[in-house]
């Protein structure tokens, strides 16, 4: 018979080993380093997280009345530094790092390589909203790129079928974590693209960490994103989750289920749409037969319609007024107009080159003629008064005088009219000159006249 006292309660092996933690000196003041991921901020203010490296990962808590003191807020990818002590959680008999104190050291690589791939990009204008394509208004087909085993995918269908069925849903299953699942997503794209089954794609998964979503911050997952034909809903994670693909997608969906309600119309939403559009359009066309209705009746009770034949009278005794208006008109025109060309034709004439020439011709002759009339009058005027000017000169002229017998004498070598005795001595030389030439000779006395002493 087997002995039952053997067996102890797995409780009791937990709380052994806990306390094989709580004795351990090393491992109640360790100082640590590490990668944060899952991060997670408890109601009650409890922070936990998973602290990793290269090869290894622990799970976490740091308690409200720690984390109070922290300048900075952890995030996913950060690199800290940790002090704090290891022990076991009995009720899931795990081992875990209880967080006393956190300093920030610096950014993880993940984080890192997430923030150069968002920056180069960007500055290549793959986020740029001019290069987002719009969605169908009504898809006939709605492509799924996701895990065939996942939650997204039950809940992408569910939500299309429930909200419009008449979409044809094409599952393009790929890993979407871990190895290889960046190239099997990007694959997938470029097929839906090549086949052409659907006219707009779902690319996503449920949430998760930042290593377990990573295959959505592949370069090769946003080029293949941005180079499709295709529009494309990115669904990656829950709400607080944005990786690389919302940012390339042309619409950015906060959870699966979203991506599937923007994805399709709803159906009754449709129909009552089209419920209320038919009522409108009855009561706009009701409204316009009734309005055409009235004008038909005032139409039919006008004058026109009574006494047809009266108007049509009327109309002809009004057409030959009109006629007899109008040809009265044109003559009056007509007439007018001829007056103008014969005033035209009056004045052309008039004012014709041949008549202008003329006219030139007469005047040149005329302005000739006063010309020399003007210069003969001219001429005499000068003459008579050249002729006076003349006899002037003539009546002043030294030589004149001369021919009565007169001379000047001058002192020779100065050239100095001798006009006084008292000018010459005896013996100066003088030159007297005569209507005929000049007599050179020296003084021999002077003598004064009475008159002039």
């Amino acid at each position: 018979m087997q002995n039952n006292n053997r067996y102890v309660p797995i409780s009791a092996v937990t709380r052994y080993i806990k306390r094989l933690f709580e004795n351990d000196g090393n491992l109640q003041d360790v100082w640590v380093k590490g990668e944060l991921s899952n991060v997670k901020l408890h109601s009650r203010g409890h922070l936990y997280f998973t602290l990793k490296d290269a090869n290894s990962r622990v799970s976490a808590v740091m308690f409200a009345g720690n984390n109070r003191y922290l300048n900075f807020r952890p995030e996913e990818g950060m690199s800290v530094l940790i002090q704090g002590s290891f022990s076991v959680y009995e009720p899931q008999g795990q081992y875990q790092l209880y967080v006393k104190t956190m300093q920030q050291d610096g950014v993880g690589n993940l984080f890192q390589a997430y923030e150069n791939l968002k920056f180069k990009l960007e500055q290549e204008g793959l986020f740029d909203s001019s290069q987002k394509k719009p969605l169908p208004k009504f898809p006939s087909g709605v492509g799924v790129i996701t895990s065939p085993t996942g939650a997204a995918v039950r809940d992408i269908a569910t939500t299309i079928k429930r909200r419009f069925p008449l979409a044809a849903i094409t599952l393009y299953p790929v890993l979407v974590q871990g190895p290889g699942a960046a190239s099997a997503i990007s694959r997938a794209i470029e097929q839906a693209n090549e086949e052409k089954k659907a006219d707009l794609l779902i690319v996503g998964r449920g949430g998760g960490s930042i290593e377990e979503l990573w295959a959505f911050n592949e370069e090769i997952v946003a080029r293949a994103i941005f180079s499709s034909k295709l529009p494309v809903i990115s669904a990656v994670g829950h709400e607080t989750d944005f990786t690389i693909s919302d940012f390339v997608a042309d619409l950015r969906a906060p959870t699966p289920t979203a991506a599937a309600e923007m994805a399709v119309p709803h159906l009754d939403e449709l129909s009552d749409r089209l419920f209320q559009r038919n009522v409108r359009l009855k009561r706009v066309m009701n409204e316009y037969l009734a309005g055409h209705q009235q004008h038909l009746s005032r139409l039919q009770k006008s004058y026109a319609f009574k006494y047809p034949t009266q108007l049509v009278k009327q109309n002809e005794q009004e057409l030959d007024r009109n006629l007899d208006k109008l040809k009265r008109t044109v003559e009056s025109f007509v007439d007018q107009h001829q007056n103008q060309l014969i005033q035209m034709k009056r004045q052309l004439s008039l004012f014709s080159p041949a008549g202008q020439l003329q006219k030139a011709n007469e005047r040149v002759v005329s302005l000739h003629k006063l010309l020399i009339k003007e210069t003969n009058r001219h001429i005499r005027q000068h003459q008579k008064e050249f002729t006076t000017k003349i006899s002037r000169l003539s009546s002043l002229n030294p030589l004149a005088i001369m021919e009565r017998g007169y001379s000047l004498t001058y002192k020779q070598g100065k050239k100095e009219l001798v006009k006084s005795v008292k000018q010459v001595k005896a013996g100066d030389a003088l030159t007297i000159k005569l209507k005929d030439g000049q007599i050179d000779c020296h003084i021999t006395g002077t003598e004064a006249s009475l008159t002039n002493e």
